[in-house]
């Protein structure tokens, strides 16, 4: 197995960028998810709710600060088009602690899962994909470990998926099917939420073993 493809989502709910390597630490990929929205009340908004938020591409910039559609994400710009979308008084925040993942740091999807899937792996928001993997292997890998070199990866439990897999990634388009497909084909979970036991870096086409290993 090998790892086939690293993404990054500076600003979360947002497109997000691949990558050809990253460094892997104690709260996931670096930078990632370290922006997200806010409405006007001061609660954390996503594509949910506010599907037009994946139209917008977050990356980071060359000095490691976010950017969204390649402008500032703290630009007059960039409020403008957070606020058309999201509302009056809707902002982004930066925020880098733990709290800003939904569930775990990481999330790892395989390619075989993906190819039983039959749609766009980014409807999925996964981290790390996985290659080299045999259809559904992944819903066996419950308490074990994945190791990519140096680092050492946690693997919980299989990923709960909610409405957001419904919409289109480049039209935001919905189709409620493709949820409603999950439930019925994989009682509703796909890719795997997963936390950091050893960091380190990885890179695309870098071998992945895994292991059993207490945690």
């Amino acid at each position: 197995m090998i790892v086939s493809k690293i993404v990054r989502y500076p600003i979360k709910t947002m497109a997000g960028e691949s990558l050809q390597q990253a460094f892997v630490g104690e709260l996931g990929i670096e930078g990632d998810r370290i922006v997200h929205v806010e409405d006007g009340r001061g609660q954390v908004i996503t594509s949910r709710t506010h599907p037009k938020f994946l139209g917008l591409q977050g990356t980071l910039g060359p000095n490691g600060d976010p950017l969204v559609d390649g402008k500032p994400w703290d630009s007059p710009e960039v409020r403008v088009q957070v606020v058309k979308i999201g509302g009056v008084g809707a902002k982004l925040v930066r925020y880098e602690g733990a709290e800003r993942f939904d569930v775990l740091p990481l999330l790892v999807a395989t390619d075989g899962a993906i190819t039983e899937f039959g749609h766009d792996y980014r409807r999925l928001r996964p981290n790390i994909i996985i290659g080299g993997v045999e259809g559904l292997a992944e819903r066996d890998w419950e308490g074990k470990c994945l190791q990519i070199g140096s680092v050492l990866i946690g693997i919980q439990d299989l990923r709960m998926r909610c409405i957001m897999t419904s919409f289109n990634p480049d039209t935001q388009v919905q189709n409620k099917e493709i949820t409603q497909g999950i439930y019925q084909r994989f009682e509703g979970k796909l890719a795997l939420n997963c936390f950091v036991i050893q960091e380190g870096q990885i890179a695309i086409g870098d071998t992945v073993n895994l292991i059993e290993r207490e945690f």
